[in-house]
């Protein structure tokens, strides 16, 4: 089978998925079943793998979503936890003090606290966190959702510590030190790490344009679909906060890039510019001088709104202190960052606390494992949730309520989580390198569509570059694992039509944590969270739209680099 029936294959299950969830705008639960069941097809006529070993990858699947489904539990708990233990009143009230302008509350929360949880954990964890956070202070659930999955883009490839750069390039070390003995262009680095800090410096300058952007177009995008006068302009007035905010995580987002490597970026400065931006709101600098609102939720659109009511108080109680109220965030930061860095010593024990299935199904090649210390939805989500009831001092019937509406909300998501991770799991393994389970020796159908791009696309690589990474996140749900399965194919295409090959495997990085705002699994996380099961096709229409201005900026951006800095190999 031609290469270009290949890709059209391999892409029927995404444009399933694309149309029932946004064009008829079906529900994730109805969705992703029938999505799962062309991949199946398409693995079985085209690929013609095993029916069995297609179940092992479907079984893995519903293995790796369970992971998932903690993480999701873990964020929910802890917003009923502090909604019942009177912390996230307390929270509001406080948050009025600041400023009670959406605006600055948008970026406060969405952009530069998720930035400090990306950095620190990723894994879809911030806007599990800062989606309810948001939807507790007003937002329609909707707007919180879209701002959180929005912003949760350029602090990815430097988030979990490091991980998407770390781990997610770890292949191509041995092909990099093949092209400097062969003299390639602008690559110089004697170990792992050094070249660790290669990618990641190239990368965060491609980020570095749409980290101020960003902001402004959302605020604008968030200002013109949910806003009561249906402007571009209520949002853009705000543009000097935007600015403000990107000054303040970009300074020590580069500087970690390019001096200390990129375990760091996205942590510190989501950390250090958070701390400069709430003490700049609480003077009211670059703080619009009208503040912005939503309007009252009796004229927002049905849409807007699902299980979870967001709070349309203008008077919130105080509770209890507001150090006690934050205390269950702060708990979460630090024990993010205790159990992320590896010379702590305790992220190797909680990676090795796990539930491993080997063989799955007979097949050898197949295997998954839940990690359930090391997954933030245990360790600190849970755990903190349960030290909120001693330091909130909460009773029993509040904890009991808590808990049981946790529960109950986790119906919807598990259905969506199981189908979409168990398609990503047959994406992956129908390129398996084994004559029994691939008798054509097809590459795996991710591969498929990138190298029908790449044929496409030819000199033009570095403007769709960062696409084929959005693609691979889109489909994996993971930077990291967009990395993993494209970082090598980049690298590759680069190599074959003589681009600088670390700009366009930056461009692959930064792609994949563009695509965080597309995913699947992200998206369905965030709907469970917030309330909105079953709208997951509305809010992809939402971000595709900042999602390919994002790609458009990179593009651009690369193929500038590659000419500027290695214009011999024009």
């Amino acid at each position: 089978m031609s290469l270009g029936l290949l890709a059209l294959v391999a892409f029927l299950p995404i444009a399933v998925a694309l149309v029932l969830m946004a064009g008829l705008r079906w529900p994730a639960t109805r969705a992703m079943p029938l999505a799962w069941l062309v991949c199946v097809l398409g693995a079985l006529f085209a690929w013609n793998l095993p029916i069995g070993y297609i179940a092992a990858l479907s079984v893995q699947g519903v293995i790796t979503a369970v992971g998932i489904l903690i993480i999701v539990f873990g964020a929910i708990i802890i917003l009923y936890t502090l909604k019942y233990s009177g912390g996230m009143e307390t929270i509001q009230h406080g948050m009025q003090n600041i400023s009670g302008d959406r605006r600055v509350q948008a970026i406060i929360i969405g952009y530069m606290f998720a930035a400090f949880i990306e950095g620190a954990a990723g894994f879809g964890t911030p806007a599990a966190l800062a989606a309810p956070l948001l939807l507790s202070l007003g937002f329609p659930p909707l707007a919180a959702a879209v701002i959180c999955l929005v912003f949760n883009s350029f602090p990815v490839t430097f988030g979990a510590v490091g991980t998407p750069v770390i781990l997610g390039m770890k292949y191509l070390q041995p092909l990099a030190k093949t092209a400097i003995a062969s003299g390639a262009p602008g690559l110089n680095f004697g170990s792992g790490e050094e070249f660790n800090m290669l990618i990641g410096q190239w990368a965060s300058v491609l980020h570095f344009p749409m980290i101020f952007i960003l902001p402004v177009f959302m605020l604008g995008f968030i200002t013109r679909f949910f806003g009561p006068n249906r402007s571009w302009a209520d949002g853009f007035k705000a543009w000097k906060f935007c600015i403000f905010a990107a000054v303040s995580f970009s300074v020590p987002y580069l500087f970690f890039a390019w001096f200390v490597g990129p375990e760091f970026p996205s942590l510190i400065g989501g950390l250090a510019g958070l701390g400069i931006i709430v003490a700049g709101a609480k003077k009211g600098f670059c703080v619009p001088k009208e503040t912005w609102d939503f309007g009252h939720d009796d004229q927002w659109d049905p849409d807007w709104t699902g299980d979870i009511k967001g709070s349309n108080t203008n008077e919130f109680t105080s509770h209890m202190s507001q150090f006690k109220a934050w205390l269950p965030y702060i708990l979460i930061g630090l024990i993010l960052v205790l159990t992320r860095i590896p010379d702590l010593g305790l992220k190797g024990w909680l990676a090795a606390q796990k539930i491993s299935f080997g063989n799955i199904l007979g097949y050898q090649s197949v295997s998954g494992s839940i990690d359930y210390l090391y997954l933030p939805g245990t360790i600190p989500f849970m755990l903190v949730a349960l030290l909120t009831i001693l330091i909130h001092g909460m009773r029993g019937e509040a904890v009991q309520k808590a808990w049981s509406e946790s529960i109950a909300k986790m119906k919807n998501p598990s259905i969506a989580l199981f189908f979409a991770v168990a398609l990503v799991s047959i994406f992956r393994g129908s390129g398996i390198a084994d004559p029994l389970l691939n008798p054509h020796t097809y590459p795996s159908m991710p591969l498929a569509m990138a190298q029908a791009v790449a044929g496409i696309a030819g000199n033009a690589w570095p403007m769709v570059a960062s696409y084929v990474g959005g693609l691979g996140a889109f489909i994996t749900g993971s930077n990291t694992v967009s990395d993993l399965l494209f970082a090598e194919f980049q690298w590759g295409v680069a190599a074959q039509l003589e681009l600088p090959r670390q700009i366009i495997v930056a461009a692959q990085a930064a792609g994949g944590a563009m695509g965080n705002m597309v995913c699947i699994h992200n998206i369905v996380a965030v709907c469970a969270v917030v309330g909105l099961s079953g709208r997951e096709g509305i809010i992809l229409r939402r971000t595709v739209w900042p999602f390919l201005l994002y790609g458009i900026v990179v593009g651009i951006l690369a193929s500038l680099m590659s000419f500027v800095f290695f214009p011999n190999l024009f």
